[in-house]
């Protein structure tokens, strides 16, 4: 790869992160595709530039990655990042065609997300303590049930963004948009206890509602290992992370109300084919229910 062929992705990771305001993490993922698909490009012959390739050379590099083990997710996922990087390089002149176009990734399965039942969740929200921490890691979790955050959602959230008065809470998603969310009784007396226990922890002007011990805004990791730190002191029998919560307060809405243009708002999905992976939860739900239940749902055994 060429440092001139370097320098557009540098410029397209720019683009990403003040104009189209990406997350880290995003940024991050594009980032290490582009490199490894320049690298791949590196070992081809007579290209010199990005607009030296073809729709060939995109054919062949899925073909090699596909066949190299790599998943068909992370695959969709690579050639995702190198379509948005040619889409940058046609605006900026660089490139005449996009590549990208008409190529397909082998399909893959779509997997449902693990949830957890009424029960479960009542368990794990039925703490007794009231330590800061504890406070401060209960609101956390009843915040990610009762309005479907995001982990970066909820990390990222200021004081000023609850609203107890209104029983909102002003969240700022994917593509730096913003959407104004429910909050939930036991969600807003949990927020209210840990907002009187949060300055503890208050230093200087933090402004983040969740604090760590040093004062600073709670980070990823720490959110992600306290959750499963809870799990298992309330006995639950699975791993739980935060997306969980996310994903068992969008399959309850749905199984309760059927509104899935709702819960595709409230979750900030801007597809509601990305949604409608809850409706699959909802007929398994339904399913079991009919199994266990309708006299010839299942053979009787001899």
């Amino acid at each position: 790869m060429s440092d001139d062929q370097a320098v557009w992705i540098e410029r397209f990771a720019l683009f990403l992160k003040t104009e189209r305001r990406y997350s880290e993490h995003t940024l991050s993922n594009y980032q290490r595709d582009l490199l490894r698909f320049a690298s791949y490009c590196s070992t081809l012959p007579d290209i010199t530039a990005w607009r030296d390739l073809t729709v060939h050379h995109l054919r062949q590099f899925a073909s090699t990655q596909h066949r190299q083990g790599l998943s068909a997710r992370s695959l969709q996922r690579r050639l995702s990042a190198v379509r948005s990087f040619y889409n940058f390089l046609l605006r900026e002149k660089e490139a005449t065609h996009n590549p990208v176009n008409g190529i397909r990734a082998p399909k893959t399965p779509r997997k449902l997300p693990n949830t957890l039942d009424a029960d479960q969740v009542q368990s794990l929200l039925t703490i007794t303590k009231n330590d800061p921490l504890t406070l401060r890691d209960r609101a956390i979790m009843e915040l990610f049930y009762s309005s479907g955050l995001r982990l970066a959602e909820l990390v990222n959230l200021n004081v000023e963004d609850i609203d107890l008065n209104d029983k909102t809470v002003r969240v700022t998603g994917k593509g730096n948009k913003t959407r104004i969310l429910p909050v939930g009784r036991y969600a807003q007396s949990a927020i209210q206890e840990w907002l009187t226990a949060r300055p503890t922890y208050l230093k200087d002007t933090q402004h983040a509602l969740f604090l760590s011990q040093n004062g600073g805004r709670l980070s990823h990791r720490a959110v992600q290992l306290r959750l499963r730190g809870w799990a298992i002191k309330q006995g639950l029998p699975t791993h739980l992370h935060p997306h969980m919560l996310r994903h068992s307060f969008a399959s309850h809405l749905l199984e309760s109300s059927g509104d899935l243009r709702a819960v595709q708002e409230l979750l900030g999905h801007a597809d509601i084919s990305t949604t409608q992976i809850y409706t699959h939860l909802d007929f398994q739900h339904l399913a079991n229910v009919y199994d266990k239940a309708h006299p010839r749902a299942k053979r009787r055994k001899d």
